[in-house]
């Protein structure tokens, strides 16, 4: 494999990979760089905080806002559900159509007998898994 770098103050950051096939090399790569960059800011009342994945709970769309859910505030995100979901690190998933979860801060998965699956995160906000996102949430989670 052959790695190029070039420096230019001058030029907007990016990381093109080029190959043949994909393979598990590419993949990490791609994945450190996803989680390098992933830097939200969010916004509450009249200040601008600086948010990184690992701080977020939960994304949800409340009222047509789009919310990440902290330890025990909520910050007003200007992205779109639908950006961020392509955006952020593989850690996240998506859990129904309103709502993008962490899986490392994730606690506690409760099932009825109907089949749904409520999830319970570690700052106390609960949300249900769609049908259509139930398989993929169970495969993230090792269920």
């Amino acid at each position: 494999m052959r790695c190029e770098m070039v420096v230019d103050p001058a030029c907007e950051e990016r990381v093109v990979i080029y190959t043949n096939k994909k393979t598990a090399l590419a993949e990490e790569i791609r994945s450190l760089i996803e989680r390098s960059g992933g830097v939200l800011f969010g916004y509450r009342h009249n200040e601008i905080v600086k948010l990184t994945p690992t701080d977020i709970h939960c994304i949800c769309v409340v009222g047509n806002k789009v919310y990440a859910l902290c330890d025990n505030e909520r910050y007003w995100l200007k992205e779109r559900l639908y950006v961020l979901e392509t955006t952020l690190p593989d850690g996240f998933v998506k859990i129904n159509q309103s709502c993008l979860g962490n899986v490392a801060k994730m606690e506690r998965f409760d099932t009825s007998l109907s089949g749904t699956l409520k999830i319970r995160f570690q700052n106390g906000h609960v949300d249900y898994v769609s049908r259509r996102q139930l398989k993929a949430v169970k495969e993230r989670i090792g269920i």
